[in-house]
């Protein structure tokens, strides 16, 4: 069995492994599809995640130093790759009741061509219903990222909606945003292919921020008034300071990307002191919800699961490319780290159809 790993910062390799027997509470899955994570799993493949050598304390709710006895938060060489996948149920444990051999289902997991699954009181083992593909079950992560960000923004019907950065999460967002009855939803990204599909899929404007004033377009299509809510997914500085300048008075930037520290340029005067516009910071998985507690991490992972599995959000043109499972070191280095303006979340098969 093979699972893929970061032997060495922006280095992924095959690496061998070997199956534990599985407890009575597990089940054993032979994973079909599976997609790697494109925002902070890549920080961490580079060698630059802060959670390398700090740790973030929940108590403090702040980053420390580890100790220095303290394992690394990232160990090259033991570093599987990959986030979610798709497969089928091969072994199940004497306590497993509520799953059977044979059965397909979707979680969380790194990428490797099996995964040994807690069976009992896990919702996030998610069983997949059929003729659903398993496109939109690997978009099941951003999916969360992209409805918290929405529901932070606060978007309503007959809003003008902003989506900055066409990844996998806006794409999702710009779906949510238009089904939701948003009057007007633009799309900003520099690549050309990112934008044809947010057009495809229900943005009405998409601009290229290194062609354009993104922030001035945004006046011009909202009559100047600007839009009510933006979420930005791209961590950008640029595109921050065009939330900035776009953003209608009092509206909500809904700020879901994991940034890098910003160089030196980003302005908090001009607009932004004029603007009062409100940034929020949006994160899925942060507990207690901004609505607990009618709102969780749960009910959030339910709501995305329902949308994806009802095809109320379309991801087949969300997961490309698609590569075979033997191409996946090579691939990984090139579509999700080296030149990510070839992919939007890569897809990985080995041995399903």
């Amino acid at each position: 069995m093979k699972a893929l790993v970061a032997t060495a910062p922006r280095v992924a390799d095959l690496v061998e492994y070997q199956d534990k027997e599985i407890l009575d509470n597990e089940v054993k899955v032979k994973v079909e599809f599976a997609s790697p994570k494109h925002g902070t799993e890549v920080v961490d493949f580079r060698g630059i995640s802060p959670f390398i050598d700090e740790n973030y304390d929940p108590e403090w709710q702040i980053f420390k130093k580890r100790d220095e006895n303290e394992a690394r938060g990232i160990v090259f060489g033991e570093f599987n790759l990959g986030n979610m996948f798709v497969g089928e149920i091969i072994e199940i444990g004497k306590d497993v009741t509520e799953y059977k051999i044979g059965e397909k289902v979707c979680s969380y997991g790194p990428l490797r061509e099996t995964q040994i699954v807690n069976g009992v009181n896990n919702y996030k083992l998610r069983k997949l219903p059929k003729n659903v593909s398993w496109k939109n079950a690997v978009c099941y992560d951003p999916a969360q990222f992209a409805l918290s960000g929405f529901r932070d923004a606060n978007v309503r019907a007959g809003d003008y909606v902003v989506v900055i950065g066409l990844g996998a999460i806006g794409q999702i967002a710009v779906q949510l945003a238009k089904k939701a009855g948003a009057k007007i939803v633009i799309g900003i990204d520099p690549i050309a292919v990112r934008r044809d599909i947010a057009l495809k899929y229900g943005a009405d404007y998409c601009y290229d921020p290194s062609s354009c004033d993104v922030g001035l377009e945004i006046k011009k299509v909202t009559d100047k008034m600007g839009a009510d809510s933006i979420i930005e997914t791209s961590g950008s500085s640029g595109a921050l300071q065009a939330a900035l300048k776009g953003i209608a008075y009092g509206g909500i930037i809904s700020y879901v990307a994991f940034a890098k520290p910003f160089p030196e340029g980003l302005n908090f005067g001009r607009e932004a002191h004029f603007n009062n516009a409100k940034i929020v910071f949006s994160r899925a998985s942060s507990e207690p919800n901004p609505d607990y507690p009618r709102w969780n991490r749960k009910r959030i992972e339910d709501t995305c699961w329902d949308l994806l599995m009802k095809n109320y959000i379309n991801c087949e043109d969300i997961i490309s490319p698609v590569v075979e499972f033997k191409e996946s070191p090579r691939a990984y280095e090139k579509y999700v780290d080296q030149h990510p303006d070839l992919s939007i979340k890569m897809g990985v098969i080995l041995g399903g159809k």
